[in-house]
Parts: C-alpha cells; structure tokens; sequence
C-alpha cells in the first residue's frame, strides 16, 4: 500500500497504515506531535501503537530541535544479524544445549559480566576507536557518570523485554544468527535524564504534552544532549557487536567439525536520531520504533518469539523519510497479555522453537504483537524482502 494522509494536521502525518485501526490514544499522541513548532513532517509505520510522549512506529523530521522522549529511553536499541555458512542439515535435532550456551556466553535479564569484556580478546570484532569511545564517556552528564561501571559490566548483554538472541533458517536452509539489543542501564538513565531537564525549559511550558518537550539549536542543553545521545547510540552498536562476536564464539566451538564462516553482519538502529536533509532542509530525523530504508540499504525487521523475521534492503521512499518499520509492533500491552494468555499458550505458539516457555515471557507471545505478514504488506512500497528467516533458536532476556 501507499500512504495515507491525515486530514486537518498542521503538517503532513503520513500513514502506512489503516488510520481506523489505530487506538485512539496512538492517535492523539501524533496529532499533538504534529503541533510542534519545530516539525516538518511526520511518518507513521504500519507497526505504530501507543508509547510515552511519542508513538512506537512513528517517524518524527524537526528542524533545529529534538524531542528526547519520541526517541525512547533505549537511546540506540536495534538489530543485528549474520548469515553463516552452515545450514539447517547442520543442526542437531535437540537444540536445547545451544540454547544453554548462549545463555552461558551472553548474560540476559538484568544479569551483566562478572568483568568487562575486552574486546581485543574476541575473534574478527574490530576495536578501532574503542579508547576513544569510552573516553568520551567523561563529557556526558554529572548525573549519571557514577554508573560507569555498570555500563562497563553491561556492555555486551542482551537485557530484557522485547530482546532476543535467535539461530534463525532462511527459505534456502541457511542459518542466521539475529539479535536485539539497546543501550542498556546507561541509555535509560542518560535518556530519562534529559527527559527531565527538557520539561523544566521554559519555551516547553505551553505544549499540548509536557512528554513532547524538546531541545532546541544553539543552546547549551541541545549540545549536552546531543553529546550524550550520540554516545549511547554509539554504545547501543558496541553492544550488539560484542554480543554478536560472542555468539559467533559460541557457534564456533558447538559447530567446530562444520568450520563455520559469516557473512557481513547487517545492523541497524530503531530507537534514534538521525541528521538527514530533506526538500532542501536540515533536518533532525527520530525514528522511535522505525530503521531507516534508504535506497540499497539493508535493515531487519522481526517478527514475534514464534513468527519469523525478515531481512529487507530499503527502496528509499522520501515520503517516509527513508523509513521502515522496526517490527511486528505489539496489539496489546503486557498486562494485558498476561491477563490473556497461559504457559499453554505460549507453548503452542511457539511449537517448533527451542525457547522459554515459563509465565515469565507470556508478555512476548505471538499473539500480543500484530501479524507481520501484514505489516510487510504496508510497507511494500518502503522496502523489498531479501530473506525470510524463522527462528529455531530463542534467547529471550
């Protein structure tokens, strides 16, 4: 499908999506994002539903000024994934030991490394600039500097939620290796941070939602924010790449008579900010629940626990901001689902994956998220498909 517009808004929202089966509150939250002085456009995913300040699946364009809280306080969450060489004739039929040493290699939940990892001791994972990036950590907000050594422990942990490690087949049999990952402890506080000192500004004391206050250029706190945005998006990379390098490890040493080998790793954030010209504007660009689809590029976009996932390569549609979306996008809350659905639920909905299937994941059941056929479907004319995969494997925090 192509878009469509909203009517009687000050600027163009753009919707990849049936505007009628968006709840109520998803949609006031962007007719009030499209108040803002500062925007230039608004594009809206098929995934979009109801988050804080901003909608997930919404793509915010600002000249001069950023809204911390349309970003999300996961400042850099996104995907990575590899093809291997191995296939699905690879595989043992019990997987449950694979399972077990990802979780062994990878710490999930609120769990994080007994020391931190060096990353000159992984394998293939390049360290260029790594001295530099955890310098730079000294310039970010006094606030929240004494959680260095979390940050450090953390970083190359998968967290909890919505985050996953996966071992995934494609259509051919190959096997992939996927994950999803953010910022962690430091992102949050760093973004809920600079939530707080936005609301006090007082050019964002008349706003419809005090959730939509924003920084602007030329200012003192843009620049504090800027530095520390940049800095966990960087830190949100790292940690997918370590992540990543140490699952790799783990296929290597469980695959060792099959010589594994990996293609380049396809990556991409889905909470973050973006500096990007468009109609002859600077713009600064917030992809909260959305990656960017620029023409050639490639992106991933998952699905639930039990569904599958699809690696796509952007079409570069300007109408979007060169946007996709970044998931299936939840139908419901979690309460809600675990109100709803069982352990038996999950279980069957699950059938086929090696996986948790306690009362603790219920939230993440397939069915709390939107059909991701047709999300793929809205959006058609934003991405193409390269591979579908389906996951066998599945590490949930």
């Amino acid at each position: 499908m192509s878009y469509t517009e909203v009517p009687g808004a000050r600027v163009p929202i753009r919707m990849w999506t049936d505007p009628a089966t968006v709840e109520d509150v998803a949609m006031q939250q962007l007719r009030n994002v499209s108040t803002l002085p500062w925007i230039k456009g608004l594009a809206v995913m098929p995934d979009v539903h109801f988050g804080k300040g901003a909608t997930v699946g919404s793509v915010i364009a600002m000249e001069g000024a950023v809204c911390p809280a349309a970003v999300g306080v996961d400042i850099g969450c996104g995907m990575s994934a590899v093809k291997t060489s191995l296939t699905a004739n690879d595989l043992p039929g019990d997987l449950s030991r694979l399972r077990s040493k990802i979780e062994e290699a990878i710490p999930v939940g609120f769990s994080m490394h007994d020391s931190p990892v060096d990353p000159r001791r992984l394998h293939g994972l390049p360290t260029a600039g790594w001295d530099d990036f955890w310098g730079r950590f000294d310039g970010v907000a006094e606030a929240v500097k004494f959680r260095q050594s979390r940050a450090l422990k953390q970083m190359g942990t998968l967290g909890s939620g919505n985050h996953f490690c996966e071992l995934c087949i494609d259509g051919q049999g190959s096997v992939w290796l996927m994950l999803h990952s953010g910022s962690r402890n430091i992102g949050k506080e760093l973004a809920e941070y600079h939530i707080g000192e936005a609301r006090k500004l007082p050019h964002n004391q008349g706003l419809v939602d005090r959730d939509l206050a924003v920084f602007v250029a030329d200012t003192p706190q843009m620049a504090a924010y800027r530095h520390d945005l940049f800095w966990a998006q960087e830190y949100a990379r790292h940690n997918r790449e370590i992540m990543m390098a140490l699952f790799k490890d783990v296929v290597r040493k469980e695959f060792k008579k099959a010589k594994p080998m990996f293609e380049q790793t396809i990556s991409c954030h889905h909470n973050y900010v973006s500096e990007e010209r468009y109609e002859g504007m600077d713009l600064l660009v917030t992809r909260k629940g959305a990656i960017r689809a620029g023409g050639g590029e490639y992106g991933i976009i998952p699905g639930s626990m039990g569904t599958g996932s699809y690696i796509v390569r952007g079409l570069g549609n300007e109408a979007s901001f060169n946007s996709a979306s970044h998931g299936a996008g939840r139908r419901m809350s979690r309460n809600q689902a675990k109100k709803r659905f069982s352990e038996r639920d999950l279980a069957e909905q699950t059938r086929g994956v090696e996986c948790r299937k306690d009362r603790g994941v219920v939230d993440e059941i397939p069915a709390a998220y939107k059909p991701i056929e047709q999300v793929m479907d809205q959006q058609r004319d934003l991405v193409e498909v390269v591979a579908k995969l389906k996951q066998v494997v599945c590490v949930k925090g």
